[in-house]
């Protein structure tokens, strides 16, 4: 299999001096006392939500001291669309990499694939492994070696908001062409768009595609399919969503427009996740919670589709802590941690033992949500699939503000991936 950005020989070259260049994490080699006691720092990236999530994590990361009084963590939260390049940076360099870094679960194949990971198999990081959910463990293993344990499972739904709903008298959509006449009534009884469509991400667009029967591409055959006809169909589908007012757009700084124009009641829908909640709950129109609805994606020609996406914790194999960094791993995954975050931020866990407990059991979004993640759509577990998003995003905003046409936009998103992908058609 082709390896991403880095040569066969870097990663070669790279497995020689991981171990003499490791992390800047400060800690003795091995990580323990004489007595075998932990110790020495581990120095974690975690990629959460600024100003919600990260409080949360932190704590919780901080607390692995309660349990080994002579480990210190150190926190660092690294913005998330900076975190993939980053770390591999630093890991080709030898110099800077974290410890333990909070992977999305795409990125999990291809830094694997770099050598920049270590594996898991019959490591502490790994206990209990059978509890963990089928679809959230299988994005951490490549090549037959596990090198991630998964933290955290979501997937997609409407996010809507009530009180808009019940004054202008409209049902939530489940299907694209009720999302548009929904959408009509809701501008015409507020004078704003019923649905803030984040145009700068292309993570936002998969909804769309998996509804009209499409996918990026399919690993198994390694046949590109994302400008096939059901790909051109879904490129459509979201141009005339904005074309027709139903949704308005962005081209930049997508996240912070659509969440601002959710919380202030300046639209009705947005498009989101699980790790969206705590920040929605902070906005003036969500004082009161249950203000907030949440339903599936509307069902496109196909069907209802949405992705499923997530975070895995990965050790640096570079790491010169490798005993405290499986323990934390194995501590920040574990279910007594998982239901913290679960009860703290309504982020979906990956255990199937934390959902029969009563705080997660009876969270109302935690509850709609795993059925969504149950039937959510996987994306292909190897290295490139992260490198998928860029040329996509691409196209993407140049459809929905009208620089290209879907059938060109789709074209080139072909065209860029059979560059990336050159055994495959």
């Amino acid at each position: 299999m082709r390896r991403g950005i880095a040569t066969t020989a870097l990663v070669a070259a790279l497995g020689v001096t991981l171990a003499a260049c490791g992390s800047d994490s400060g800690s003795n080699g091995g990580g323990s006392t004489t007595s075998g006691e932990l110790s020495g720092t581990v120095t974690w990236w975690d990629t959460s939500t600024v100003g919600s999530e990260d409080k949360v994590f932190k704590k919780v990361a901080e607390d692995f001291k309660k349990k080994h009084p002579k480990v210190t963590v150190k926190y660092v939260n690294v913005p998330f669309g900076e975190a993939q390049n980053k770390f591999k940076n630093a890991a080709q360099s030898g110099s800077g990499a974290p410890d333990v870094i909070r992977s999305e679960v795409a990125w999990t194949p291809e830094f694997a694939d770099l050598g920049y990971l270590a594996p898991l198999d019959g490591t502490p990081a790994l206990k209990e492994s059978d509890d963990f959910l089928e679809q959230a463990a299988a994005s951490t293993k490549y090549n037959g070696k596990t090198y991630a344990v998964p933290q955290v499972i979501d997937s997609m739904g409407i996010f809507y908001n009530k009180k808009i709903f019940k004054e202008a008298g409209v049902a939530v959509p489940k299907t694209i062409d009720e999302l548009k006449t929904v959408s009509a009534k809701i501008k015409q009884k507020t004078g704003n768009p019923g649905l803030y469509l984040r145009g700068d991400d292309a993570y936002w667009f998969l909804s769309f595609l998996y509804g009209e029967g499409g996918d990026l591409v399919d690993a198994e055959k390694k046949t590109i399919t994302v400008d096939n006809a059901a790909g051109v169909k879904a490129f459509k589908v979201v141009k005339d969503l904005v074309d027709s007012g139903a949704a308005k757009t962005d081209a930049t700084d997508g996240w912070n427009n659509m969440q601002t124009a959710f919380k202030d009641g300046k639209v009705a829908m947005i498009i989101n996740g699980p790790w969206a909640v705590s920040d929605t709950h902070a906005g003036k129109e969500f004082t009161d919670k249950a203000n907030l609805g949440i339903a599936p994606v509307p069902a496109g020609s196909a069907g209802q589709g949405a992705p499923q996406g997530g975070h895995n914790l990965a050790v640096y194999a570079g790491s010169k802590n490798l005993a405290a960094s499986y323990a934390f791993t194995e501590y920040m995954t574990s279910a007594e941690t998982q239901a913290t975050v679960a009860k703290e931020l309504s982020l979906l866990p990956t255990r199937q033992s934390v959902y029969i407990k009563p705080d997660v059991a009876t969270n109302e979004m935690i509850t709609f949500f795993k059925p969504v993640v149950d039937k959510a759509v996987e994306r292909p577990w190897i290295p490139e699939t992260g490198s998928l998003f860029a040329p996509l995003v691409t196209e993407y905003t140049k459809v929905l503000t009208g620089q290209t046409t879907p059938d060109a936009g789709a074209k080139a998103t072909g065209d860029s991936y059979r560059k990336l992908l050159k055994d495959w058609k």
